[in-house]
Formats: structure tokens, sequence, C-alpha cells
């Protein structure tokens, strides 16, 4: 949109073009500001979390934090104002964080431990895709998604195997080792043997049997052998999702995306998709040319 058409508005709808769209010069400059004040506010109530800052700057930090508040709730009775479907927009999901970026103030009035709840506002950085326009990121973020979705039957079956094993595991120490040795239920027991098959190994309950100790190392091997399952499951997929992309050639005339993996022409249209370099085709074609000339 150019300015010539933006000016043509009235002051609403060219609030709702600046705070709500990027494709304008303002609109950018607008939420650009946005986000400097929205990570200012982070800082304040970071800072204000750490004693040494509270005890000596306090006043500061709780003025600055009631200035960004304001600051929040005019821009949140604006957006109110200038949308042309005020309900809808409260109820979206930019418009819920947007009132929970200002409530946990007032909330914090009577509530003094509430006050760091404003670390809400870090979920309102998600409209930096909307100022930077990441598309090339959020498209490849569709590769992981895809490669999810194909994996998931995959990773549900091995997570099966493994809350099995898991549960064998934990059973077997707990018939082991006994409530006298840590190994006080199945459950206790259960997050020792998840806690071993996976490797971090806290230390707060240990086998202290001969037979406990070999079951323990058993468990530990296993774990090590499975730990690259579902990386290769999703690494296949990731694999895939890319590899089916670089089939995919958008039409130049109807722009239809998803065409057959050996497709040189558009099945809706026609068009050619793909241009041909064979050195044959290309003399064949200038001999035509110059019989037609």
């Amino acid at each position: 949109m150019d300015n010539d058409a933006l000016r043509s508005m009235n002051w609403r709808e060219r609030l709702y073009i600046i705070i709500f769209f990027t494709n304008t010069p303002a609109g950018k400059r607008f939420d650009t500001w946005l986000l400097v004040v929205i990570f200012a506010s982070l800082v304040v109530v970071m800072l204000d979390s750490v004693a040494l800052y509270s005890d000596r700057y306090g006043g500061l930090l709780d003025s600055l934090e009631w200035l960004f508040t304001g600051v929040f709730l005019i821009e949140y009775l604006v957006r109110i104002y200038c949308h042309p479907e005020p309900r809808k927009y409260i109820f979206s999901f930019y418009g819920a964080i947007d009132l929970l970026s200002v409530v946990p103030a007032f909330i914090a009035l009577l509530f003094p431990d509430a006050e760091y709840l404003l670390v809400v506002r870090a979920i309102r950085m998600l409209r930096v895709f909307r100022v930077l326009k990441l598309t090339q990121y959020l498209s490849q973020a569709n590769f992981l998604m895809v490669a999810l979705r194909g994996s998931k039957q995959k990773i549900i079956v091995f997570l099966l195997s493994v809350s099995t094993m898991v549960l064998v595991f934990g059973t077997l120490m707990y018939v082991i080792e006994g409530p006298s040795r840590g190994f006080t239920s199945i459950p206790i027991s259960i997050y020792w043997a998840i806690v071993t098959i996976t490797t971090v190994g806290f230390g707060d309950i240990v086998p202290q049997t001969p037979l406990g100790k070999a079951v323990a190392s058993l468990v530990m091997i296993t774990g090590y052998s499975i730990i690259a399952v579902p990386t290769g499951i999703f690494t296949a997929e990731l694999a895939t999702a890319m590899r089916s992309d670089s089939l995919q050639q958008r039409c130049p005339t109807c722009e239809k995306l998803s065409h057959e993996a050996n497709a040189a022409f558009c099945s809706r249209c026609g068009t050619q998709l793909f241009k041909r370099n064979d050195p044959d085709s290309d003399r064949s074609q200038g001999s035509l040319e110059r019989q037609s000339d």
C-alpha cells in the first residue's frame, strides 16, 4: 500500500493499517518501536528480580514499569478502537497476549509477588515475524512440521516400546533391590529406570547389590543403543520432506504448486514447467527459426 492511499483514509483506518499491518513504512516503524519497548520492559522486570538492583533502583524500576504498562494499555485500547471487529481482536491470540501484558501490573498492586507474571510479554516478541517478514525461516519450519507428521506413528511406537522397557526394568529393580535400598515403590523404581535409560543419571537412587548393578549396566547400554533411534526416524522423514519439496515447481501461468514428480507440463493449464537444456533441441529449434525466416 502506497502513502497516497494511506492519506486518503480516515484516522481510524490509518491506525488500523499502521498497527495491524507491516506493508507500510509507518507500520514497520510502529512494530519495530513496539518490539524495542517490549524488550525494555522485560529488562526492567528481570532487573527488578535481582535484589541488588531492586534495593538500589527500586523506585526508578517501578516508575519505568508503570510507564511501560501505560504504553501497553494505550496500545491495547487503540487496537480495540481501530479494529473493524473489536470483539474478534479481543478474543484472538494476540489480543489475549496484549491483555495479559497489562493485567499483571494491576494484579501486582494486590499481590506483590505476582509482578513477575509480567514476563508473559516475552510472548509478544512473536510479532518479530511480522516485522522482519522471516518467510524463508517459516517456510523451512514447514519442513519440520511435515517431518514430525510423517514420523508420528514411528515415534509413538518407539515411545511405547521404551515405556514398556522402563516398566519392566523398574519393576525388576524393585524386586531385586527393595525398599531398604531406596527403591521404595514401583513408581520410584520406574523413575530410576527413566533417569538411567536416558543417560541422565541423577544419582539420588543407586543399586547396591551385584545383581542390581548388573541390571543397571544393562539399562545403561540399552539407553545408549536406543537414544539415536528417534533422531534417525526424524532425520529420514525430514530428508524425504525436503526431497519432495524440491520436486515441486510453481506453474508460471496458473501458479499451481503441486505436480507429479516427472511432470514437464502443468496438468491444469499445460504450461511447460522446466526448460530443456538439450543442445540437440536447441539446434533444431534454431534451424526451425531460420527456415521460418
